[in-house]
């Protein structure tokens, strides 16, 4: 079977799903691999590192999509200025696609029927259960520690203030205070950076044990009183709350949001559009200046105005939309997703010709097969 590793296209992704280390790797389990040419030119890898490897090299990208039997990617597939198509046109039909979809979001909606319309088998990496034997291929989990990292970096940079107190001969510099909403990997790193940096950090979840875990990094947990009946679902993650109750945790938000000069928003429900917790009333109560990185936008944003893939000023606050963080961050999280698709792909197949549909990882991140969408949380999403 080959596998082909395209260049990726979204604007300032610099990641790579494959290095020389995991080609020989693939090959090792029978595979051939073809990578197009200047892939991995972000992570400073070079085409003949790639060809030392045994991979094919070459330029002409729609050849290669056409020809392969499955795909490795890290974003999902986008339209392609060089060729002029979008890169699902260009797909084998019957092939098998494994990248992150983000299929739940309404932007990608579309993309996901072209891929069923050719009977593309495509799995997202976003979509792996939180399960002791999925840890290796937890993809999700290795970009959000990145992310919960670089976003308050992001945040500092943006920022026209100091973050820690700073004395002067003048007097002294408050810290800035910085709210985190959704202590999962995101989360934590986040506050852990944030408090690095000297920052006051606040932080709330609807999960108790999450809370824990945000306390015992130096942030000060906002309580919000719900039955975990509702607010945790299998493995750990949160579940997706009734309107009555995500207004009760938009009133506990809005009475820190004034007092907040950086909000990180990271508050997902696996395989679900994010859940509107800022409204755009309560960006007007917020100081000017305060700055929003909407962590959460790849599945619709957690802010109630975050554009995609852009800054943008509301009410005098920056309001950070920025798809692909750990795409910033591109040598190591490209280190880290190219060894979780390893281990990913050996699961797929588990040494066999044919997919073994009945594993429950493959189950969580089956998206579209036998021209069937079959991902939950995109069926739901389309209903609403």
């Amino acid at each position: 079977m080959l596998i082909v590793i395209p260049r990726e296209i979204m604007a300032e992704e610099k990641r790579v799903a494959a290095t020389p280390d995991t080609v020989k790797k693939y090959i090792a389990l029978g595979y051939t691999v073809a990578v197009e040419a200047g892939a991995g030119e972000g992570i400073f890898i070079s085409d003949q590192e790639y060809k030392d490897a045994g991979a094919t090299m070459s330029t002409d990208v729609e050849k290669m999509l056409g020809e392969a039997d499955i795909v490795l990617k890290v974003k999902e597939p986008k339209f392609n200025k060089k060729t002029n198509k979008h890169e699902v046109e260009m797909l084998r039909n019957d092939s098998i696609l494994i990248t992150f979809l983000h299929p739940a979001a309404p932007g990608n909606h579309q993309m996901v029927k072209d891929l069923q319309r050719k009977n593309i088998t495509s799995l997202t990496m976003d979509g792996i259960p939180r399960i002791s034997r999925a840890q290796r291929m937890d993809a999700l989990s290795s970009m959000s520690a990145l992310t919960g990292y670089k976003s308050v970096i992001m945040a500092a940079n943006q920022m026209p203030k100091f973050i820690p107190m700073v004395g002067t001969a003048i007097g002294t510099i408050k810290p800035a205070n910085f709210l985190v909403i959704g202590i999962g990997v995101v989360g934590l790193q986040a506050i852990a950076t944030a408090k690095r940096l000297g920052g006051v950090v606040k932080a709330l979840d609807i999960r108790k044990n999450a809370s824990v875990e945000g306390d015992s990094l130096g942030g000060k947990v906002i309580e919000f009183d719900i039955p975990q009946e509702l607010a945790v679902a299998a493995g750990g993650y949160a579940k997706s709350l009734d309107e009555q109750w995500l207004s009760k945790e938009r009133a506990l938000i809005r009475e820190y949001v004034k007092d907040t000069d950086v909000i990180i928003l990271s508050a997902l429900v696996p395989g679900e559009i994010a859940p509107v917790l800022i409204t755009d009333e309560m960006l007007a109560e917020m100081k000017p200046g305060s700055i929003i990185i909407d962590v959460s936008i790849d599945q619709g944003g957690n802010c109630e105005v975050t554009e995609a893939g852009v800054w943008i000023e509301k009410h005098g606050v920056q309001i950070c939309g920025i798809n692909n963080i750990p795409g910033r961050m591109a040598v190591h999280a490209s280190w880290l997703y190219a060894n979780n698709i390893v281990h990913y792909l050996e699961n797929l197949f588990k040494g066999k010709k044919e997919i073994d549909l009945n594993d429950e990882i493959v189950k969580g991140s089956l998206v579209t097969h036998n021209r069937k969408i079959l991902h939950e949380g995109m069926l739901k999403a389309m209903k609403e």
